[in-house]
């Protein structure tokens, strides 16, 4: 599976802690992260310093869902049963 053009969801629901270049204590969920351009696709994609956590999600069904926002919603649940 390929990732939906525009969607983002798995770079602005989860929370990272690792550190992003531009982030340097990661991100809480539900924020953007600041390595996303105008066009919702990561500057880091492929990059060395992008973060492992990053690396290891890989889109799939459930996650993805049919859109954006059932995107969104899933990772945004999951995050919420995770949180400590």
């Amino acid at each position: 599976m390929r990732c939906r053009d525009r969607c983002a969801a798995c770079c602005i629901a989860p929370s990272i802690s690792s550190p992003i270049p531009g982030m340097p204590n990661g991100k809480p969920a539900g924020v953007p992260c600041v390595q996303l351009d105008e066009q919702l696709r990561c500057r880091l994609f492929g990059d060395p310093r992008r973060p492992v956590v990053c690396l290891g999600l890989q889109p799939e069904a459930e996650m993805c869902g049919s859109d954006r926002q059932q995107a969104l919603d899933f990772l945004s649940e999951l995050e919420r049963r995770t949180a400590h």
